[in-house]
């Protein structure tokens, strides 16, 4: 165990330290869900998974409480693999090393997972405890949140069978969250050819790294560049200035982290030292536009092996415009909830690959009609482009519902706790909710957490007082449930 295990609350540290020891990127959850279901079954409690694996755990109303309606807590079991640069974390096989930075825990260059083990370790200690009144009570673990939530697509009615909801996905304490923005895939695949490598020239490679990203919800209006699109102007403003054939492209790792990376490989007819001091005058550009964000910001040249193919002069131009043209970020504040982020998109990952280029966003929205808007703007773009799209994995949006009874005794909860209310609010993320309220159309849902900064980073950390004020907030919620209807 490490130092982190002896924060307060214990128990709830305890079982965070417990989950980052056991590796579970999205797709690898199954050793962590392996030990929570032995571990369920250790405590005789009623524990199951679906066909989809997620996991339903059962614990029976404490004296007294068996009249009150049930309650499911909910968080999922996946977290994002983000590592820095120079880090040569495995995160199928590694643990998280979490560490207490000050009035933080964060992690040892990789994201910590508090988003969402921190909710999970809540789910747990609940389930462990014997000193916290609660009615019946069901935690549902979901898998592959991050990467497409399958877990929730995949949950079918029958399965739970409480009346309220304690979605623990959310990243900023003092603040309940009651609806979320639905989102949609976006994959642009541009066909390339291919021509023999020139002979006599500098081969290189370009690298734009350091950049903080982050959620591509959450922090999607932080201002934090893409490096996707700082590639394509650099590759953009060399066109003037050089002769160049791209060999190799590639930026971004997931459609939901706003891309920290990106590196492409070209033979050129100018010197290393001609590009050299190209590239240094453009990071000196980047550094002059966007240092006060981005104080990790690097742009880097290296001498590169040779390439037996490079891109054509007609797929190199029309990739590079595609790369430019191509929409990133907020498209729409909301005029409904001041602050809130209404449309927005991310270039979250570009590949060059055997007879393509691929462009892969993922849209979010709070109402339908914007994200329709994004996906006709990639469609005409696509078009423009001569390339195909094709959309996957839409899900939607979590309503908001100003009377949820819920919300209400939660409201007041926090008021009889510290003396104000909370902040109402619906997150530009996408939560799991709105997949919910499919099989189970009754439920009352909120949802709320620990303050997390910088999820979907290396830089992820946790704030341990907001973790304690959690802790309490859950004991409050689950005590003032009222009477089953």
């Amino acid at each position: 165990m490490s130092d982190i295990s002896k924060l307060e609350p214990q128990r709830l540290w305890r079982w965070f330290d417990t989950i980052c020891q056991i590796p579970h990127p999205s797709k690898h959850e199954d050793a962590l869900a392996a030990h929570i279901v032995s571990w369920a079954q250790s405590r005789q409690l009623d524990v199951s998974r679906d066909s989809v694996g997620n996991i339903r755990i059962a614990k029976p109303a404490t004296a007294g409480m068996e009249s009150r309606a049930g309650v499911i807590m909910q968080a999922h079991l996946d977290m994002v693999p983000q590592k820095t640069d120079d880090s040569h974390h495995d995160f199928t096989t590694d643990p998280i090393l979490p560490y207490v930075d000050g009035e933080w825990v964060t992690a040892t260059q990789t994201t910590l997972g508090a988003d969402n083990g921190m909710g999970m370790a809540a789910c747990l200690a609940v389930l462990e405890s014997d000193d916290i009144a609660h009615g019946p009570l069901e935690v549902l673990l979901t898998i592959d949140e991050e990467a497409g939530m399958t877990g929730a697509f995949g949950l079918q009615s029958g399965w739970l069978q409480g009346e309220y909801l304690l979605n623990t996905d959310s990243e900023q304490e003092g603040e309940i969250y009651m609806g979320c923005a639905g989102g949609e895939d976006a994959l642009i695949t541009l066909p390339i050819t291919w021509q023999t490598a020139p002979a006599d020239t500098t081969h290189l490679r370009i690298e734009i790294s350091g950049l903080k990203g982050g959620h591509s919800g959450c922090d999607i209006d932080t201002g934090r560049a893409n490096a996707n699109q700082l590639l394509a102007r650099l590759l953009s403003k060399a066109q003037n200035q050089f002769d160049f054939e791209i060999s190799a492209l590639s930026g971004g790792t997931l459609r939901n982290a706003i891309p920290r990376q990106a590196e492409v490989i070209l033979h050129s007819k100018q010197s290393l030292a001609d590009w050299q001091s190209f590239v240094s005058a453009f990071e000196a550009e980047l550094k002059a536009h966007l240092g006060h964000t981005e104080t990790g910001l690097q742009c880097t040249l290296e001498s590169s092996d040779a390439a037996k193919q490079t891109l054509t002069a007609a797929s190199q131009i029309r990739l590079i415009s595609l790369l430019m043209a191509a929409p990133n970020g907020v498209m729409r504040m909301s005029d409904v909830i001041h602050g809130v982020v209404e449309t927005s998109l991310n270039l979250g990952i570009v590949r060059l690959e055997s007879d393509h280029a691929s462009l892969c966003f993922l849209i979010r929205a709070l109402l339908d009609e914007g994200k329709e808007m994004v996906k006709h703007q990639l469609t005409s773009l696509a078009s423009l482009s001569e390339s195909d799209i094709a959309f996957a994995g839409s899900y939607p949006g979590w309503a908001p519902d100003d009377q949820s009874p819920l919300m209400h005794l939660v409201k007041a909860c926090y008021v009889d706790a510290y003396g104000f209310e909370p902040k109402i609010n619906v997150i530009h993320a996408g939560l799991e909710c709105g997949l919910f309220k499919q099989p189970y159309p009754h439920l009352d849902m909120i949802s709320y957490g620990p303050t997390i900064k910088f999820p979907h980073s290396p830089d992820e950390k946790v704030e341990i007082a907001s973790v304690a004020k959690f802790w309490q907030q859950t004991q409050l919620i689950l005590a003032n449930i009222p009477q089953a209807k």
